[in-house]
């Protein structure tokens, strides 16, 4: 398994300089294959990842820049213009409409990728040195494990960062232990099968207003001018913000229910699809906020190196099945009461639709297993775990019955 390590940089001018020359070398690059490719294909010839990783060598020759940057970088310029190259040909083929493949502008091109070589970590002095860039001295807030197989250069903003890629075995026995059922959503971002509700704490749209003032703000400057580029970094520097808020959010709360649980059963939701359904904006702009996408990730990979299995259903019915007795009842979007003709049986949509994915993949009857009335008063574990952490935007509270016909039940 490969594990990322991300580290703030500090490169002095000179070093800063080199990697400024190296990445406007490199969009040169990936523009001048991309550029190719486009003429081969009108021209009725199909190009090749071969030749145009060949090609590199007798543009050394046009660009004597090329010279000055590692080849190992060059051959991964290649790489990447054709791991573009791939994924817009999967795209078309799912039936999108999408046209040709961008060049990339000054603003777009960031990363430097070492790949296996051209690197030398110094772990006691916390620097890295670069074949023709430099030592880069660099601030390793926690140690990286494993084996490095590559190293990226990024720049965001005014800022550098380094990515260091290490290869883990992942050995750990699987754990074994409780399991739970995780329903995410907007009104709340997650509610779980033990009834712990997380807060969706909405970082973009908190920033929403102060986003639109600098996007005003840049539309109103000259493009390029001084000050358009420092409005431009102000308004890098609200989204990075808000970008680390999110991460930060989902890190902890990723990490505590792969902690505090041996199997995880989450919905296989097709997210690109609900971004793109339908004409609603702010329905698809807070589908992007929430970040269920990233949040999955986290779970995995954390998952498997923890030794917890993490299972995906599929979310056919999950929240129109009275989780009670089985039968469909159904709900427009906008109802938010689960109430089953059927049994009597009345919760909170969400606590249902969670309920029901951990009882789908755990392949559990529907009759009780455990007399207990969701009412009672008493915390999950995943409740107290998430207390402990120090977020003041994460709220967890138990969910209520709403109504006591029918005995609610959970199966573990």
């Amino acid at each position: 398994m490969l594990i990322s390590y991300k580290y703030r940089a500090y490169p002095d001018t000179i070093t800063e300089t080199r990697l400024i020359a190296a990445l406007d070398t490199c969009r040169w690059l990936y523009n001048k294959l991309l550029e190719e490719c486009n003429t081969a294909r009108e021209n009725g010839i199909a190009p090749t990842m071969r030749a145009t990783q060949a090609r590199i060598v007798t543009l050394k020759d046009e660009n004597p820049a090329l010279k000055e940057v590692y080849s190992k970088v060059l051959q991964m310029v290649n790489y990447t213009l054709w791991g573009n190259i791939r994924a817009l040909s999967q795209t078309k083929k799912k039936g999108r409409k999408i046209g040709r493949l961008r060049f990339k502008s000054a603003s777009r091109y960031r990363t430097l990728n070492y790949n296996q070589s051209g690197f030398k970590i110094d772990r006691e002095h916390s620097t890295i040195t670069f074949s023709k860039a430099g030592a880069i001295p660099f601030t390793m807030h926690r140690p990286y494990t494993g084996k490095v197989k590559g190293i990226l250069i990024t720049r965001s903003g005014d800022k550098w960062y380094v990515i260091i890629q290490a290869e883990l075995e992942v050995s750990e026995p699987k754990r074994e232990g409780r399991s739970i059922g995780i329903d995410v959503g907007l009104n709340s971002f997650a509610v779980d099968s033990d009834g712990a509700v997380i807060e969706n704490p909405r970082f973009y749209e908190r920033s929403l207003n102060r986003i639109r003032k600098l996007q005003q703000s840049i539309a109103r400057k000259q493009r390029f001018s001084q000050n358009w580029k420092k409005a431009t970094s102000r308004l890098e520097k609200v989204y990075d913000h808000t970008t680390n808020q999110k991460k930060d959010f989902l890190h902890k709360l990723s990490r505590q229910y792969v902690d505090s649980y041996a199997t995880i059963c989450v919905e296989d939701l097709n997210i690109k699809g609900l971004k793109e359904k339908g004409n609603s904006t702010g329905l698809h702009r807070s589908i992007h906020d929430a970040s269920w996408g990233r949040f999955y990730f986290y779970l995995a990979y954390k998952a498997e190196s923890a030794g917890t299995t993490l299972i995906k259903v599929d979310p056919r019915n999950t929240s129109q099945m009275c989780s009670n007795c089985g039968n469909i009842v159904k709900k427009s979007l906008s109802e938010r009461v689960h109430e089953c003709p059927y049994c009597g049986f009345v919760a909170n949509r969400d606590y249902n639709a969670a309920v029901n994915i951990h009882r789908l993949r755990m392949e559990q009857p529907f009759e009780p297993v455990e007399m207990r009335s969701i009412s009672q008063p008493g915390k999950s574990s995943i409740s107290r775990a998430v207390e402990t952490i120090p977020l003041h935007h994460v709220s967890v509270m138990q969910v209520l019955s709403m109504k006591q016909e029918a005995t609610p039940f959970r199966a573990w």
